[in-house]
């Protein structure tokens, strides 16, 4: 469990570290634009009140709380399956993928209200109108790898014996040996 551990922590505080960075220091909340390597990356503030690509966004408190318990409860879930699983090393990163964006995303809807999503990636001629963030990649990434990842197989265990009868000692309920 100290990989899940360790793995959460490093994207928790990976995305933490950039979004404060993005929002305070660059201040893309008030500049909303700044071209990075037009049109491949750019950043582009958005503040998300729903799930991904603003679905059941909305600015009542409700749908706010209700999306904190949904992800506490995920992370939770995520957490005892693979506690109690015989996972693999890569299923182990990739729930610990998961966890540490789903707190990261957690962390912005108690402190701002809605998630900072600030990183866009178009192509030329099409400009993407969604932005995302580092817990975003995190949590998509880390859901992929638990649907895909095979769990460990079970040791096998070694087959019982089971008695042989003999000729000497018959069983056939009468009692009497040979």
């Amino acid at each position: 469990m100290r990989l899940v551990i360790w793995v959460a922590t490093l994207i928790f505080v990976a995305d933490q570290v950039l979004k404060y960075w993005v929002v305070h220091v660059l201040r893309l909340d008030r500049v909303r634009e700044i071209d990075v390597l037009p049109p491949w990356l750019n950043l582009r503030m958005a503040w998300n009140q729903g799930v991904n690509f603003g679905l059941m966004a909305s600015d009542t408190d409700i749908t706010r709380w209700i999306l904190i318990a949904v992800a506490l409860a995920i992370v939770a879930w995520v957490w005892v399956w693979i506690w109690r699983s015989n996972a693999s090393v890569l299923a182990r990163i990739a729930a610990g993928s998961l966890i540490g964006g789903a707190l990261g995303n957690v962390i912005d809807r108690l402190m701002y209200g809605a998630v900072a999503d600030f990183l866009n990636m178009s192509l030329p001629g099409w400009q993407n109108p969604y932005s995302f963030n580092v817990a975003d990649i995190a949590i998509f990434a880390g859901a992929i790898g638990l649907v895909l990842m095979p769990q460990k197989k079970e040791p096998e265990r070694p087959a019982r014996k089971t008695r042989t009868r003999t000729p000497d000692n018959p069983r056939d309920g009468t009692g009497k040996s040979g």
